[in-house]
């Protein structure tokens, strides 16, 4: 039997002098009984999988808006391959592998319905804008509830690499800074990979120089740039890639953005518009209406603003949710044949 000193000794014993032990963290905002069994990095990770805010990223877009197939990412599905990434180098260097994973599955729970569009579309109309990064921190630190209490109360390290995985901030643990990489490294590779998938591009469409460093398969590419960064990384205390790899990397985000993420083919206009109409006329009307706001939002109206708890429950929604919700109040009489066509489109999968 291992009880959690057993593990915190094995970490002490065993990772490298650059690591975040459990036994060394900085804490949480309000002192808990230790766990007999599970670190302090364990109970996290635990907490964010069975947070409710987990569970919707499922039915949120990644890139492709509705995209008809079973095989798209989703914002789920980036949260795994994220968290698997993550580890990989996590482990090779001999760092933390829980810390690392509850800073991976917790980085995006902050994120909109309908990816980054929506994001952008919050941004401008929100009252000084909005980042998926701090929402998410928000979310871990006041939407959801554990014990009866806002917050999940998660240790200062994980919600210190949620908040810095992306922007200018810099996680300070190599965990949260192995996870601000991996992230990239993941979605660009994911992304090309459903691009082709969709028949968007193809492999021959990728850059010459990028496919001769990196590799020509989805795999070949996420193995160089792992392996490139565990030994940059080695016996250091940064985490970083080589200049080859982070340019030939950011090669391929650069074609990403030119032939898929602003392509209008994948991005339809008539889509786009439709999503701004959905987000706008939702968050405008629960503006003017506070009180149809649910339960958890309304009991929070003493603390914040009614525009931080508007921006709450649409970034929390899912794609599926904000549309049936659009339909409900703005075009009831279509909303029996939206739904229609949705049970329609998942029976013909």
């Amino acid at each position: 039997m291992l009880t959690r000193e057993d593990l915190e000794k094995r970490e002490e014993e065993t990772f490298s002098a650059y690591a975040c032990r459990a036994s060394e963290t900085r804490g949480r905002d309000i002192p808990e009984e230790k766990c007999e069994y599970r670190t302090d990095f364990q109970r996290d990770r635990d907490r964010i999988i069975y947070s409710k805010a987990f569970r919707r990223l499922m039915h949120k877009t990644q890139v492709f808006i509705a995209p008809e197939g079973d095989h798209f990412r989703t914002r789920l599905t980036h949260t795994l391959e994220v968290s698997h990434i993550s580890r990989t180098v996590a482990r090779a260097l001999s760092l933390n592998e829980d810390l690392t994973e509850a800073i991976a599955l917790g980085h995006d729970l902050g994120h909109t319905p309908f990816g980054h569009n929506g994001e952008k579309i919050l941004d401008e109309i929100h009252p000084g804008g909005f980042k998926h990064n701090e929402q998410s921190l928000r979310v871990v630190e006041v939407l959801e509830h554990y014990n009866g209490r806002p917050g999940m109360n998660l240790t200062a390290e994980v919600r210190d690499g949620i908040l810095n995985h992306t922007g200018e901030g810099v996680p300070y643990t190599e965990e949260g800074q192995i996870v601000k990489i991996c992230d990239r490294v993941a979605y660009i590779n994911h992304d090309i990979d459903d691009a082709i998938r969709a028949g968007v591009i193809s492999g021959d469409d990728l850059p010459q120089s990028c496919v001769d460093y990196l590799g020509s398969t989805h795999s070949a590419r996420i193995n160089t740039l792992v392996t490139d960064l565990i030994r940059m990384s080695d016996g250091k205390d940064t985490i970083r890639m080589s200049s080859e790899a982070a340019e030939y990397m950011n090669r391929l985000r650069e074609f990403m953005f030119e032939n898929v993420y602003l392509n209008p083919g994948v991005k339809k206009a008539e889509e786009l518009a439709k999503v701004e109409e959905v987000i706008v006329s939702l968050y405008n009307y629960y503006l003017k209406r506070p009180e149809k706001l649910p339960k958890e939002q309304r009991d929070m109206e003493l603390e914040y603003d009614t525009h931080v708890l508007v921006k709450d429950f649409v970034a929390g929604m899912t794609d599926r949710y904000a549309m049936n919700l659009y339909y409900e109040i703005f075009r009831p009489e279509r909303r029996n044949a939206f739904r229609k066509s949705e049970k329609s489109h998942r029976r013909g999968r």
